[in-house]
């Protein structure tokens, strides 16, 4: 670089100079200044590209309460980005249903087609999502997990509940409620979910130490991806256990609701059976409200969604972001369901984000 005070347009006369300046100097003035000019241009354009981005956020499935609540939470983040001077779209799409793995395979494989930025998942099956999720970070498309595991670890980062701990909850209140004694069912979701398989794993770790005198009548039953399913499901288990039965633990919105209403079609509604479910929804809120569920393990599925778009952003930017991040877990039930920090959860301002 050249000494600022020998050179003439640098120098503390530099108006003087320049006009001095022979007609050639003066052509190799202007051209480094055109050049200079250019390249701060170019290099403005460049980090305005780079900062626009288009990630698509991908479900289990589009119809239940919980993944509207993830939804609300990825448009919160797009718009505070979009905000503060970082452009970027959310495309959401998923599978209608939470069983129909091959239409979540072929959404992601889209998205690999259609060259997005990056991508966000719940993978409906923890083993079948392997590949794809592979095939979009080979690609150069990385992708974060949200709310359900794989077993990989071939992903940028991980944002979910501790569902572990939230089956552990699960089963601690549960067996406070029965002090102790009695015989429960645990209602399974669906082969395959790692976030459920891991809230029942939790759920009978509690039981079988804490509470050695709960007899379980039932645990290989699955509720599968609709209330219809899982009352169906409900009403085989209750036919069978009805008369018996003290208390139930359901790992997922859906299997709540089923249960709930076979509950009330047997006539063992209202706390008769204690029923310990997972998520809300308007009818499992309702049905805490009006004690036929004495508690609700509740994720932050809009604080969820929220730091997934975000933490995709920033490894986007260069970032180092963690590998896991634990979005919380609480138990809402009807003592503590009006409390400001349950009450939100339990009714997230959807209508802020989601139109």
């Amino acid at each position: 670089m050249s000494d600022p005070h020998s050179d003439p347009v640098c120098s503390a006369k530099s108006v003087e100079n320049v006009k001095r300046l022979p007609y050639g100097d003066c052509m190799k003035w202007s051209h480094r200044v055109l050049l200079l000019l250019c390249v701060f241009f170019l290099t403005q354009n460049c980090a305005l590209a780079a900062e626009s981005y288009t990630i698509a956020v991908i479900p289990k499935g589009t119809t239940h309460e919980f993944w509207k609540s993830i939804n609300a939470g990825a448009v919160k983040a797009e718009r505070e980005l979009n905000q503060h001077g970082t452009k970027v779209q959310i495309i959401w799409k998923g599978p209608l249903r939470e069983d129909d793995r091959d239409q979540q395979i072929q959404v992601i494989e889209n998205f690999i087609s259609r060259r997005v930025s990056g991508i966000v998942v719940a993978p409906l099956d923890s083993k079948a999502l392997i590949r794809p999720i592979a095939t979009a970070m080979r690609a150069k498309i990385p992708v974060v997990i949200m709310d359900s595991g794989l077993k990989s670890d071939n992903y940028v980062s991980f944002v979910a509940t501790d569902n572990f701990k939230g089956g552990q909850l699960a089963a601690e209140h549960l067996g406070k409620l029965l002090g102790g004694k009695g015989k429960v069912i645990l209602l399974r979701y669906a082969v395959g979910s790692a976030s459920t398989e891991e809230r029942e794993a939790g759920f009978l770790d509690v039981l079988q130490k804490r509470f050695p005198e709960i007899k379980l009548l039932s645990s290989d039953q699955h509720a599968g991806p609709t209330r219809e399913t899982g009352y169906q499901a409900a009403q085989n288990l209750f036919s069978r256990y009805g008369r018996e039965v003290d208390g139930m633990f359901a790992p997922c919105e859906p299997a709540t609701v089923g249960v709930i209403l076979a509950l009330r079609n047997i006539g063992r509604g209202g706390g008769d059976v204690k029923l310990v479910g997972f998520d809300a929804g308007a009818q499992s809120v309702e049905a805490l409200r009006r004690k036929d569920v004495q508690g609700l393990v509740q994720q932050n599925p809009v604080k969820m969604g929220y730091l997934s778009v975000m933490t995709l952003v920033d490894h986007l930017r260069g970032k180092k972001v963690p590998k896991r991040i634990d979005t919380g877990v609480t138990v809402a039930t009807p003592e503590n369901m009006d409390s400001p920090e349950i009450r939100e959860l339990l009714n997230p301002p959807l209508d802020q984000y989601l139109k």
